[in-house]
């Protein structure tokens, strides 16, 4: 078997493949070659497994993306994706050599992190990636989700993140994409653990709602100057469930602003938001702390250092101090001990032979990296040792972000 790049004359075979993995068939394109999840395909990233007989049995690609760390700052990352094997060639180790070739690759490129989403939780934590950011579904029978009292104003008309002085419109998704790029690109730049949507896929419409053209109704949020600083994209289902696609805003004012008004749509008995970070205080702002029903809890970015101490100092850092991290990569067969040393939100990290604080696989050191998950949690769940009894407490410290990650796009 042979594992090599893809070029522009195999859009359609890699298609194929991909899709033959998955027992599916290529969608019909739409007018204009949008619309397609797989439209924003770069296929000078691209990989096929072929076999002594040229016949295509798997794929692998990865897109272009900056992913916003702890601190606001931008870091090249590759965002893994489009990887399937033929039923027929599973369990042969096809993936495997995929993904240890594409590594290889992404290091040549100079690239330090990688990312993705599991389709299953069970694949990727044996090639080094470990879920980094987490979102839940927000379920609200419209007529229990009565907003709670602002404790200055005494009153539900007033949020209680502050009076509201923007302004709501509501537009069709065809006639606002370049407000809901820019919107994005503004929000997608503070938010930790966030990754861009370059210009294409909005231009392509590749992917879901609302970077597709699929038909949706956006509540575009204007501040007291009418400048766009948040939008919500939704629709009205057969059952009278209203479906908020992502909210975007630029603080939690904005955010509730957008939420009382879909909560607010007439001829509605149920909204669901899809994509709720974890600790997002929408819950707590309604009266009924029930009325918000959380489900599909659940991992969304999985990350993965390629270089532990380029990933190390580029991120941002809110508390000084020192830490000694072992830390193993099993799938390149590579091992590194490390000192990582914190000053004035700068970090400097280099090897060193000093006893560990801390012991963790690199999957381990991907889900601790954007402050997402506490690494006192995975020394408690019994996948890193601590090596005296403060090592946990110190390593929380160190890897809290200032705010919580979370990942909105799908790729």
């Amino acid at each position: 078997m042979e594992i090599r790049p893809t070029t522009e004359q195999d859009l359609d075979v890699f298609v194929d493949t991909l899709h033959a993995a998955f027992g599916r068939f290529p969608e019909t394109p739409a007018e204009g070659g949008g619309g397609l999840w797989w439209s924003a395909l770069e296929l000078d990233r691209g990989l096929l497994a072929v076999t002594a007989d040229r016949r295509p049995v798997g794929t692998a690609g990865a897109h272009s993306f900056e992913l916003t760390l702890p601190g606001e700052i931008l870091a090249p990352a590759a965002g893994v994706s489009f990887v399937g094997v033929l039923p027929s060639h599973r369990r042969q180790g096809v993936l495997s050599a995929m993904m240890r070739h594409q590594l290889t690759e992404l290091r040549a490129r100079g690239e330090f992190l990688s990312v993705l989403l599991a389709t299953e939780a069970l694949i990727y934590g044996r090639f080094g990636y470990g879920p980094a950011t987490y979102t839940q579904r927000l379920t609200m029978p419209r007529r229990q989700a009565a907003f709670s009292p602002s404790r200055a104003s005494g009153t539900a008309d007033v949020p209680a993140t502050g009076a509201d002085t923007g302004s709501v419109e509501v537009l069709r998704r065809a006639e606002c994409g370049e407000i809901l790029e820019e919107v994005y690109d503004r929000y997608r730049r503070a938010q930790p653990g966030a990754l861009s949507r370059p210009h294409r896929w909005w231009a392509l419409g590749a992917g879901q709602p609302p970077v597709s053209a699929a038909p949706r109704y956006v509540a575009v949020h204007r501040d007291a100057d009418g400048v766009p600083d948040g939008y919500a994209s939704y629709s009205l289902g057969d059952s009278d469930t209203l479906t908020v696609d992502e909210t975007i805003a630029a603080d939690d004012a904005v955010f509730t602003a957008l939420a009382r008004f879909v909560i607010g749509h007439d001829l509605v008995t149920q909204v669901v938001f899809k994509h709720v970070p974890p600790d997002h205080p929408l819950r707590w702002q309604l009266a009924d702390f029930r009325a918000g029903e959380v489900s599909h809890d659940t991992d969304w970015l999985w990350v993965r250092l390629l270089d532990v101490p380029r990933a190390l100092t580029a991120r941002g850092w809110f508390t000084d101090g020192e830490l000694v991290l072992d830390v193993d990569d099993p799938f390149l067969g590579e091992h590194g001990r490390y000192l990582l040393t914190v000053r004035d939100g700068k970090a400097d990290c280099v090897p060193t032979d000093r006893e560990p604080d801390l012991s963790l696989a690199v999957r381990d050191l991907g889900s601790v990296y954007l402050g997402g998950t506490a690494p006192s949690t995975l020394v408690r769940a019994g996948h890193i040792p601590a090596h005296h009894p403060g090592a946990a407490a110190l390593a929380d410290a160190l890897f809290r972000a200032d705010r919580s990650p979370h990942c909105l796009h799908w790729f």
